[in-house]
């Protein structure tokens, strides 16, 4: 089996604006005004209809930017480190 036929592809390109045109061949079923979910990964972007996210996937996305932004406040040396022990401490006192 060859990629084409498994996949369609087709060009393209991002105004200066940043909108970008889906061919007509690729909307199928969707109508103007309607919500998409752009998923960056890497160099990749994913595009989904919001319509078709169940809520498994939405809780799964918003738990990836929690904790993507934690390992970014990690690596920029936000968080302090600790022994299980104080750490428990630190929680009773929540």
């Amino acid at each position: 089996m060859t990629l084409s036929e498994i996949m369609e592809i087709a060009l393209t390109k991002m105004s200066s604006k940043g909108q970008i045109v889906i061919p007509s061949e690729f909307r199928g079923d969707m109508k103007e005004g309607e919500q998409l979910i752009i998923i960056k990964n890497n160099h990749q972007l994913i595009l989904k209809k919001a319509s078709e996210m169940d809520k498994n996937l939405k809780e799964d996305l918003t738990f990836a930017k929690r904790t993507e932004a934690a390992w970014e406040r990690y690596e920029r040396g936000e968080f302090k480190a600790s022994t299980a022990k104080d750490f428990l401490k630190d929680l009773e006192r929540w």
